[in-house]
């Protein structure tokens, strides 16, 4: 069998999985079609939008399935039809079992991490918080759990000192990209090997989806984690904190770029520090967060020279329910880059 006539079904959702669709047709692959999410309404004026994938499809004319369930039996006696030899999902919803077995070979998934270990919903973001030094993505068959499926391909990329989940989703979506068609090569010319996850093992570590409550920032920890944490969630869900005031007019402020800075001292938790009219300096466990960009609810994103021109801060000003401190200007700092 050649890849013009393997019939490949296409699933997915956002950004992420329109580099593997792209590569797919520009390669010429038979995408027999693309199956996403339904249209929906986002944003202030619920103006209906489409998915990435979606865009994308139609930019290729590509035939384009949308169901709201995927039980649904129309839904299914379309995609029965369209006599698929392969599924190839990323990043889009848990299949039922009469769809990932409906092709001849099955439905394989690519996933963000290097399974067994990340599997779950989040698992770029949670590889950064946890101060991963390398991650990657992996090919595997779909089976009944979640994520557990032999893997068939694997390939690493490292993660630098200053990466952020932005940054990482985009290598992971071009890498992911090029295992996507090795593993469809594979399947067509017959070579492909897979293997069984370990994950009964008890050093696995998952990646659960992350909620509101999820990206509070936690200033007891050192200033190392919580680097990681703020880049782990940036640019998007964001790591937030709470500015809590004493006429409980308190604000949100999301987090998405700082600078861990080592230092011994004595402020609680979360106290603010304004050495100058340019620097913001948040006290943790075993120094201080430079905070260089950040928005705060109701206004745009920008630098913390922008927000300190506007903004003022009160002395009773404090995050995370910590007791008042009057903002020091004159206790020494080194940095030390993490």
């Amino acid at each position: 069998m050649t890849k013009e006539n393997f019939r490949i079904v296409f699933m997915g959702t956002p950004e992420f999985a329109v580099a593997t669709l792209r590569l797919l047709v520009e390669k010429e692959y038979n995408v027999v079609s693309v199956v996403t999410m339904p249209d929906k309404a986002a944003g202030r004026g619920h103006k209906i939008q489409q998915s990435d994938v979606k865009k994308y499809a139609l930019s290729q004319n590509l035939p384009l399935l949308q169901p709201e369930k995927l039980r649904d039996e129309e839904f299914l006696e379309k995609l029965k039809a369209l006599n698929a030899d392969l599924n190839i999902v990323v990043a889009f919803r848990m299949l039922p079992e009469v769809v990932w077995s409906m092709p001849k070979h099955g439905t394989y998934n690519l996933h963000g991490s290097l399974l067994p270990q990340y599997r779950g919903a989040a698992p770029i973001n949670w590889a950064i918080i946890n101060g991963e030094k390398e991650t990657g993505v992996t090919t595997f068959k779909l089976v009944h759990e979640i994520d557990s499926g032999s893997i068939a391909f694997q390939s690493k990329v490292e993660i630098d000192d200053t990466d952020n989940a932005g940054i990482i989703h985009d290598k992971l979506m071009h890498q992911g990209a090029q295992l996507v068609l090795k593993t469809v090569d594979a399947i067509i010319d017959g070579s492909i090997t897979l293997t069984a996850q370990d994950i009964e093992t008890e050093s696995l570590i998952p990646a659960p989806k992350i909620f509101k409550d999820t990206c509070k920032i936690n200033w007891s920890l050192t200033a190392q984690e919580i680097n990681n944490f703020i880049r782990g969630l940036s640019p998007y869900p964001t790591a937030y904190t709470t500015l809590e005031r004493d006429d409980d007019q308190n604000i949100n402020i999301k987090i998405f770029e700082a600078q861990p800075i080592l230092q011994e001292h004595d402020f609680p938790f979360g106290t603010i520090l304004q050495p100058n009219s340019s620097q913001l300096f948040i006290a943790a466990l075993n120094g201080f967060m430079n905070i260089l960009e950040l928005q705060v609810q109701g206004r745009k994103r920008m630098n913390v020279s922008d927000f300190l021109n506007g903004f003022t801060f009160q002395e009773s000003d404090i995050f995370k329910y910590r007791p008042p401190r009057p903002m020091n200007d004159n206790q020494p700092l080194t940095i030390i880059l993490s």
